[in-house]
């Protein structure tokens, strides 16, 4: 260690160095203890969001293949998780300011020099602790674009893509958005949570993933592939996984326990109570049933609009946030027949299209004095402020990050199908007997080792037609 001290730290942007040396000199001082634990609880609060985007999947999905998306979402912690530490971190939240806009360096590669410097994200929190909280945000991005495997897509094809995706595209597209370097923060852009690096990237990503492996067996372009979700109690449970895991991706945004951080978890609620029941009115208004499924796609959309905006737009805009969240992602639900792309799981209307209109929402309704209310943050503000540029900004940046993200994850997929052993796809046989037998060897459920499909059971000795897995693919109701 050196002889440095903590009071010759000279802020967030300095470059990264040995740092203090912890036997001499409390390296805590500068910091608060209440942004520390606001901070760790919202790390937990977000790390539980990526089980509850495996059980929204599995319940959305087909009994036979329930497990994998669970299993997929487990693993995408996993292998973020060493891949944040291995350079991850590094290359998105490097201090070097002589680095591009485009991506960050190996300055600190293997964590090396992450420990008590006031973090690129804030001076309230060390480099330590900003680290921990952002590998959040990195593994639950692939773990939602990893939704389109459902039903066809190879295991180990994608642990690789998890891990190559999080390096060339996840940790460039959160550089250009959050670090001081990045071309979209300089050029002014607003993303207070991952409109852009969480959500539109894995929008976009779900839907190249999903046509690089290509239709499911028995898909056509009129009616996709007609099942309804096996385990709407899984549905459920996801949904209350995320919700709550939301108010620390959102809450925790702020990097310190203070008023703004209260205002992001407030906005973020109002806007996820509208969505639900926005969606929920729409579906109804088609088949005169208050649907389950309905309302918690309609909450994830609202919180999905809300995420750029959290920490800029003041409680009353919330409310528009989620109406146009709820109506938009539901009608977007259709747009995969009109490209004809089998994306089973509507990750791109509710991520990638919630994104976007979070985004540009961002661009009229942010305003200086809730940025303000952290008592450090100064920004133009958007149309409320009568800054109009700023929904070109949100533009621009949406623009970009869907375009990258699409067009790199197809270039993966691509390479991942001409190496040998890790092709995308299973074979038709595997796709019959699900991918839950096939490459896990378990079941979500005991009596899906004797039955794949529920109309192969016999309910008083007839093939039980009337519960068979039928109708409108998960989320598309409207």
């Amino acid at each position: 260690m050196s002889s440095y001290k903590v009071s010759d730290y000279a802020g967030p942007t300095e470059m990264a160095h040995e740092g203090v040396n912890p036997l001499l000199e409390d390296i805590n001082a500068p910091y608060s203890a209440g942004d520390f634990a606001w901070i760790m609880t919202c790390t937990g609060l977000v790390l539980l969001m990526v089980p509850g985007v495996g059980f929204f999947y599995s319940g959305l999905a087909r009994r036979k293949s329930a497990l994998a998306l669970i299993w997929l979402s487990l693993m995408s912690i996993a292998v973020v998780g060493f891949q944040w530490f291995f350079w991850g971190y590094s290359l998105t939240f490097t201090h070097n300011t002589d680095a591009s806009p485009f991506i960050g360096d190996l300055s600190n590669f293997g964590l090396m020099k992450v420990l008590g410097q006031p973090s690129v994200g804030s001076s309230k929190i060390p480099d330590v602790l900003f680290c921990l909280y952002q590998g959040m945000f990195a593994a639950i991005t692939p773990a939602l674009a990893i939704g389109a495997a459902a039903d066809r897509g190879r295991m180990l094809p994608a642990i690789v893509f998890i891990f190559i995706w999080a390096t060339i595209v996840y940790d460039p597209i959160a550089y250009w958005t959050w670090n001081p370097n990045g071309w979209s923060l300089v050029m002014g852009g607003l993303d207070f949570a991952g409109g852009t690096p969480v959500h539109i990237s894995s929008g976009a990503a779900a839907l190249a993933y999903s046509l690089m492996l290509g239709k499911r067996t028995g898909y056509n372009k009129v009616n996709g592939l007609p099942y309804r979700p096996h385990n709407v109690t899984h549905v459920v449970l996801g949904t209350v996984f995320l919700w709550v895991g939301w108010f620390g991706f959102n809450g925790g945004s702020a990097l310190a326990a203070n008023t703004r951080a209260v205002m992001a978890c407030l906005v973020t609620q109002i806007s996820a109570c509208v969505g639900g029941f926005t969606w929920c009115l729409l579906d109804y208004r088609l088949e005169k049933k208050w649907s389950t499924v309905g309302f918690c796609s309609g909450v994830i959309a609202g919180l999905v609009a809300i995420t750029p905006a959290a920490g800029y737009v003041p409680p009353w805009s919330a409310v528009i946030f989620g109406v146009c969240g709820g109506i938009i992602c539901n009608f977007a639900t259709k747009l995969k027949f009109l490209i004809g792309i089998d994306e089973p799981l509507d990750v791109f209307a509710e991520h990638g299209v919630g994104g976007i209109v979070g985004n540009l929402l961002t661009g009229i309704f942010a305003a200086d004095y809730i940025a303000a209310l952290d008592g450090a943050t100064a920004i133009d503000g958007g149309w409320v402020n009568q800054n109009y540029i700023q929904l070109g900004y949100q533009l621009a940046d949406s623009v970009a990050g869907f375009a990258y993200s699409f067009v790199m994850t197809c270039l993966i997929c691509f390479v991942l199908n001409l190496i040998p052993g890790l092709s995308l796809r299973v074979s038709p046989e595997v796709e019959e007997i699900g991918l839950d037998d096939a490459e896990l060897g378990e079941f979500a459920y005991d009596y899906v080792e004797l039955s794949r499909h529920v109309n192969d059971v016999l309910v008083g000795g007839s093939a039980a037609g009337s519960v068979k897995e039928s109708n409108e693919t998960p989320t598309e109701k409207a």
